[in-house]
C-alpha cells in the first residue's frame, strides 16, 4: 500500500468534466475550422472579397486552429498532471481564442448566419471552458499552498 508523499492529497484533483470539455470542444473546432474555411471560399467566389482582408480571415482562422491545438494540448497536460501553470496557461490561450472567435462573430468582412450559429456555439464552449479551468485552477491553488 503506497502512502501519500508529504505536502500532497491523498486524492486526485484533476477534473473529469474539464478534461471531457476539452475533448468536447477540440472536436467542436475541427469542425468549426472547416466549415468557416468553406464559408470563406464561398464568400471569396461570390462576394467581392478584398484581397488583403482575404488573406487576413485565413491567416487568423489558422492562427485560431493553432491556438486552439496549444489549448487543447496543454489544458490536458496541466488537468492530468495538476499542474497549476499549464492550468493558467490554458486559461490564457482560452481567451486568445475567445478574442479570435469574436473576429469570426462580428469583425470579418462578411458575417452570414451560419458564421453567428456556429461562432455563437464556438463561445459558448470557450466559455465553459474558461470556468472550469478557472474553478480547476482554484482547486490545485488550494490544495497545492
Amino acid at each position: 500500500m503506497a502512502l501519500p508523499r508529504p505536502g500532497r492529497p491523498a486524492g486526485v484533483l484533476s477534473s473529469v468534466t474539464l478534461q471531457l470539455l476539452l475533448h468536447v470542444t477540440a472536436a467542436y473546432f475541427v469542425f468549426y475550422f472547416l466549415f468557416t474555411l468553406g464559408l470563406i471560399i464561398k464568400k471569396s467566389l461570390v462576394l467581392s472579397y478584398p484581397s488583403d482582408a482575404l488573406v487576413c480571415d485565413i491567416f487568423l482562422l489558422f492562427l485560431l486552429a493553432a491556438l486552439e491545438f496549444l489549448h487543447f494540448s496543454i489544458g490536458v497536460k496541466g488537468n492530468l498532471t495538476e499542474s497549476e501553470t499549464y492550468v493558467f496557461g490554458n486559461l490564457l490561450l482560452t481567451g486568445a481564442t475567445i478574442l479570435l472567435t469574436v473576429y469570426f462573430l462580428v469583425w470579418q468582412s462578411y458575417v452570414m448566419r451560419a458564421d453567428v450559429i456556429i461562432s455563437s456555439v464556438s463561445l459558448g464552449l470557450y466559455g465553459l471552458d474558461g470556468v472550469l479551468a478557472f474553478s480547476t485552477l482554484t482547486r490545485f491553488a488550494r490544495v497545492h499552498s
